[in-house]
């Protein structure tokens, strides 16, 4: 397909199957080549940012911002849910009473909210740029996903975005996005290795 890496298996999308989409974007640089699969076939989602794990706030703010270059790429809408990151729930840890970890409640709470948007705003299906990396556990937000659209009478519009990981990268250094170094929350930037050059760059 034009505009495509002729390595690159490109699945072919029909736009009645999905309607009218809503897509959960974690971030401007996953947000690439979904946005470029689904509009290359005539699918053209709105975009919706609710990611209240992303700390600290500098952090939130610079992920949405580029997020809004991605969108502006392909003028596409962004819908924006949250005002801020929500670090001191995270790392209150009282969430581990209901969930087994840190990651299946961030994918709970952010799907959760994405369907609820998708019903109250009449959308008839959604989807999310988390299944576009390979260091996400794909199969989980797929399980979760599926429950909150059974909970809000909304389809879950799966697609494995994971093939064109590596190209989406290359989309989003090609327009000068800023592409971050570790997945978001307080917890994955103490974990990262790039922590302190991470840290100096919330100071710049």
């Amino acid at each position: 397909m034009e505009g495509f890496p002729d390595t690159l298996k490109i699945p072919s999308l029909d736009p009645a199957d999905c309607g009218r989409l809503l897509l959960h974007c974690c971030c401007g640089p996953c947000s690439m080549y979904p946005l470029k699969l689904l509009t290359s076939q005539g699918i053209e989602p709105d975009c919706f940012w609710f990611n209240p794990n992303i700390h600290p706030q500098f952090e939130w703010d610079r992920r949405l911002l580029n997020l809004q270059k991605a969108c502006d790429s392909y003028s596409l809408k962004l819908v924006k849910a949250g005002d801020a990151c929500e670090e001191d729930y995270w790392r209150s840890k009282e969430y581990l009473e209901q969930y087994k970890s840190r990651c299946e409640m961030c994918y709970d709470k952010r799907m959760e909210e994405t369907a609820k948007y998708c019903a109250d705003h009449g959308y008839d299906s959604f989807c999310t740029t988390l299944l576009v990396s390979p260091y996400q556990q794909h199969d989980r937000i797929c399980e979760i996903s599926a429950q909150k659209a059974d909970i809000y009478g909304v389809k879950f519009y799966y697609l494995d975005f994971r093939p064109g990981f590596y190209f989406g990268q290359k989309l989003a250094k090609e327009i000068g996005l800023y592409r971050q170094k570790y997945c978001g929350c307080c917890f994955s930037l103490d974990e990262s290795e790039f922590k302190d050059k991470i840290i100096k760059s919330f100071e710049a």
